[in-house]
């Protein structure tokens, strides 16, 4: 479905008459990583599939929602599921849920996700540094919305820098081990092959998955900070011999990660709401 800009403002406004809260801070949370909503006090949760031409999620892992709480007195707009291009939405469908995020006022954004490990081993939690597409198209492709930014955003620079390096200094000091590198997107919905993977550790990759790349382009076309969070739940594809990979794993590695990831989120929520309240 191709959209207008018109459309976006039409389903953001659906969205708005729900709720008179106006968070700045949004967060996708990824396979299994949704506890943390469990802390909040919840305003108002609008199901995508409420809002006109919104699309929905096929996987069942995702519960597909908009969640507009408060922790800790810090009002946060969660996604609680996510679109994958694999479920057969267009690049353009896939990062909806981020063009209405900016519309509702979100200035920075922590995209989080499950992924599997080629530099490092599962239980292990890695802040995206920069990424790489392969095998899923640009979100940008077609029309240019110029509303929403350039036709040509620059991409030096995705993950902010600043508060990724503020976030790394804090969890160290707490003793919460994070580590650090790029993440690579593949189209899914299959697992990597052995080969795809030695291509990935070869150009540069430390993580692959099958999300977070499109919805951090298009999140930098429209001038959002964003933080990328990657949570690993297994070792990629012939890391280890003879291991085979399946979606209950990835579940599971995320309930487990689930302690640990709420304390970094914790530190990344206290960073950028201190970066937003500096900025006024």
């Amino acid at each position: 479905m191709k959209y207008t800009y018109s459309d976006y403002l039409n389903m953001a406004a659906y969205i708005k008459s729900k709720t008179k809260m106006r968070p700045r801070i949004g967060i996708v949370l990824g396979s299994g990583l949704d506890t943390i909503v469990n802390r909040c006090q919840i305003e108002a949760v609008v199901p995508y599939q409420d809002i006109p031409n919104h699309p929905h999620p096929t996987n069942k892992a995702h519960k597909g929602r908009f969640v507009f709480a408060s922790l800790d007195g810090t009002e946060i707009l969660f996604m609680q599921g996510r679109l994958h291009y694999y479920e057969g939405f267009s690049a353009e469908c896939v990062v909806t849920p981020i063009r209405l995020m900016k519309l509702l006022g979100v200035e920075k954004i922590i995209l989080s996700n499950a992924c599997g490990g080629i530099s490092f081993g599962p239980g292990t939690m890695m802040m995206i540094k920069d990424h790489i597409l392969y095998s899923a198209p640009s979100p940008l492709i077609g029309e240019n919305i110029e509303e929403f930014g350039p036709r040509f955003p620059d991409m030096s620079d995705p993950y902010d820098d600043k508060d990724r390096e503020t976030i790394l200094k804090e969890a160290k000091e707490e003793n919460l081990p994070v580590e650090e590198g790029v993440y690579m997107q593949f189209s899914g919905p299959q697992f990597e092959s052995k080969a795809e993977i030695e291509m990935a550790k070869r150009i540069g990759a430390d993580t692959v998955g099958m999300s977070t790349v499109q919805e951090a382009i298009a999140a930098n076309q429209m001038g959002m900070k964003v933080i990328g969070i990657a949570t690993v739940s297994n070792w990629s594809t012939g890391i280890i011999k003879d291991k085979r990979l399946d979606d209950d794993e990835v579940i599971e590695a995320g309930k487990k990660l689930a302690p640990d990831f709420e304390k970094l989120l914790l530190i990344a929520i206290d960073v950028l709401n201190k970066g937003i309240e500096n900025d006024r």
